[in-house]
């Protein structure tokens, strides 16, 4: 360092001591240290960043799937490289034949997902994936639009098919089956674009020879509804309780209703509730009704033997404001018994019980109902070596003519009488019966049976019933 000598002003006068002011010059400033490290890392660490980061984002280099490269792309970049790659794919009808786009055919497939797996599988920082290959996916045809499209390029190719069809013929709902049409196979497309988006292929070829196309109305459908329908005919009616008290006639349920497939090709049922309402008018006059006394004949024992008269429940008809809409919900559901509101009086049963009385002693039968004669009559009953045996009995088997062949009991001869009328048996062989070949009654006469004269054995035959007490007693 450099030694300088200053000279002061007049105001600055040296010291009297005669010193001299000595001072050091303030020394250069230092040179301020070049940072250069700043100007290449920088730039440096942000490429080594955005590479950390693509590295996370994108697919690995060479990477390839359904025959597209996706290397170095997002998922996104990935699923439209793959769609627009699907989409430019040509199919030919044919060798020179028309051509169609996989685009005009509707043809898609999941790119996202297949750009979603190929990233998980390959991404950029895994080096050890890098250049990898993955299977396409299922590539799918909208219908429609296919159908159309190839149509429009091969319409020979195409003939519609027949529907299959219900009707009524008056009585009962008939199907008429579905036929065929023909067309190009859509399967056969489909499976030729996905080839062709596997294989990286531009352009495809199909064979155009027509295939049998179904109809979507199908005859196993026609038959469903039509079984459904010819069950409802069956069972139409307004219930009460389980008695059908107003049947709905084929012809009549018919017109309520309406038979057409819906977009699936199922048929659906329809019933018009306004033409329900037009019945549903008329059913008061129909379902009310008095209650009327049933009368029975049963034995003894209240078995009921036969109805004498029916009878009948009491019946009123309730609120039916919202009968027709109900019942025309519940028609398209396939079901045609309606149960009305109705309030029922159950009829009342009167029993008769019938008893066929034989008194030996008299030779008399007395014709009972419930324990009251209300006829009577002599009869002829078995010998005395051949009696008529007492006790409670039935009526047994019935036929109103026989030849009868036995052996007397009192006697041992055997014996022919042909043509017995009205004979009614309730104890082995020994019977009620007409005999026209004597006319004591009174008297013991017969080998075992009760006889009368025909007339009153009629009387008896129609009177009583099968299973009808018989008693005889000395």
């Amino acid at each position: 360092m450099s030694e300088i000598i200053t000279r002061h002003d007049a105001q600055d006068a040296p010291p009297a001591d005669g010193s001299v002011d000595v001072r050091w010059a303030p020394a250069e400033p230092a040179p301020k240290p070049r940072r250069l490290w700043l100007k290449v890392g920088l730039p440096v660490a942000a490429v080594t960043v955005g590479a950390v980061v693509c590295s996370l984002v994108l697919i690995a280099p060479g990477t390839s799937t359904a025959g597209v490269a996706v290397g170095g792309q997002t998922t996104a970049m990935a699923a439209d490289s793959i769609s627009s790659r699907l989409s430019s794919i040509e199919v030919s009808l044919g060798d020179g034949g028309p051509t169609v786009s996989a685009a005009d055919l509707g043809a898609s497939v999941d790119a996202a997902a297949l750009a979603d797996a190929a990233f998980a599988q390959s991404p950029m920082w895994n080096v050890t994936s890098w250049f990898a290959e993955y299977d396409g996916g299922e590539v799918a045809l909208d219908t429609a639009r296919a159908t159309a499209a190839l149509r429009a390029a091969a319409p020979d190719s195409f003939t519609d098919p027949t529907p299959a069809a219900v009707a009524f013929d008056g009585s009962v709902y008939t199907a008429t089956p579905a036929q065929d049409g023909t067309g190009i196979s859509l399967e056969s497309v489909r499976t030729a674009l996905e080839g062709a988006l596997r294989d990286g292929v531009d352009r495809v070829t199909v064979d155009p020879t027509p295939e049998p196309v179904p109809s979507d109305i199908t005859t196993d459908a026609a038959e469903a509804a039509v079984a459904t329908l010819n069950g409802m005919i069956d069972e139409a009616g307004f219930y009460a309780g389980d008695e059908n008290i107003v049947r709905v006639s084929a012809k009549r349920l018919a017109s309520w209703l309406t038979v057409a497939p819906d977009e699936s090709g199922a048929f659906v049922i329809t019933a018009d509730a306004a033409a329900v309402q037009e019945t549903v008018d008329g059913l008061a006059g129909k379902v009310n009704q008095d209650p009327q006394t049933a009368q029975v004949l049963s034995n003894e024992s209240g078995t009921v033997l036969s109805t004498i008269v029916e009878g009948q429940d009491g019946r009123v008809l309730g609120d039916v404001g919202g009968v027709a809409r109900d019942f025309a919900d519940q028609l398209a559901t396939g079901s045609a018994a309606y149960a009305l509101p109705v309030d029922v009086t159950p009829r009342d049963t009167v029993s008769t019980v019938r008893l066929a009385e034989v008194d030996l002693g008299e030779q008399r039968l007395y014709l009972k109902e419930n324990g009251k004669v209300i006829d009577t009559w002599l009869i002829s009953s078995g010998r005395d070596g051949a009696v008529t045996f007492t006790g409670r009995y039935s009526i047994g088997w019935r036929t109103p003519l026989q030849d009868m062949k036995g052996t007397s009991r009192d006697t041992g001869s055997k014996y022919t009488q042909p043509d017995v009328p009205w004979v009614m048996y309730f104890n082995g062989n020994q019977a009620f019966h007409g005999a026209y070949w004597h006319n004591n009654f009174g008297s013991q006469m017969s080998a075992g049976c009760v006889n009368m004269p025909p007339p009153l054995a009629k009387k008896l035959y129609d009177w009583m019933p099968d299973g009808g007490d018989v008693w005889i007693h000395s």
